[in-house]
């Protein structure tokens, strides 16, 4: 009798484990939202990861160049993709510490969340809004970062550059999320649709930017 009685119950329990598989995906289907949990997860996932490496090598060659004033970083390949004239401009420590040491400590968290989120669980409001203020934060941060390397420092670190291309994503896809919800006190469901189509527009204008900015050296190497 008991046998009998087992086996549907661990039916049961693969089909319990199966549903909550799409259980988020069917859940933003049912609500009526545009962008899955599943995708703006993925996004802080990736994103995170690459944020983290890319500021913890950065970290290290910042500190291998302060041992060692006449260290050439990995990440310096020429007079303009040279990490070591980035990192010894004012600029590379705009609050008295390596500019990094912020993201080794903000990506791992936006890695965090995007685990989570894949896990299955939701997150409360207040937590999509705290992000939603440091990716604000990050993107603007970032946006400077390109300036000063385009137009000031006149040179480019290609770790930082891995770093701009993980803060835009995070904070377009966090943006979008939170307007989808309406988190943000506003709905903009053209925004969110296109989503895809803006943030590629957005990083195709700073690969145009860096390639006006840069464009004799590029004729040089590939003329």
């Amino acid at each position: 009798m008991s046998a009998r009685s087992g086996a549907p119950g661990h039916q049961s329990d693969e089909a319990h484990e199966e549903i909550t598989d799409e259980t988020t995906d069917a859940a933003d289907d049912a609500d009526g939202f545009v962008l899955s949990t599943r995708l703006i997860a993925w996004v802080l996932t990736i994103g995170g990861l690459l944020g983290t490496a890319a500021s913890f090598a950065l970290v290290v060659e910042k500190f291998l160049l302060l041992a060692n004033p006449f260290h050439i970083p990995s990440c310096t390949l020429d007079a303009v993709l040279s990490c070591g004239s980035v990192m010894r401009s004012p600029q590379a420590e705009l609050f008295g510490f390596p500019n990094p040491v912020l993201g080794v400590i903000a990506f791992p968290v936006v890695t965090t969340l995007g685990v989570v989120l894949l896990a299955g669980a939701r997150l409360p409001r207040w937590v999509w809004l705290g992000l939603q203020v440091g990716a604000t934060l990050g993107v603007l941060f970032v946006h400077w970062l390109i300036i000063q390397s385009l137009y000031d420092i006149r040179a480019l670190c290609p770790y930082c550059m891995v770093v701009w291309a993980a803060t835009i994503p995070v904070f377009w896809y966090t943006t979008v999320h939170n307007l989808d919800r309406g988190y943000l006190g506003v709905r903009t469901p053209l925004l969110v649709r296109f989503h895809s189509t803006v943030v590629t527009t957005w990083l195709l204008m700073i690969v145009l930017l860096v390639g006006q900015a840069f464009w004799s050296h590029w004729v040089s190497l590939f003329g």
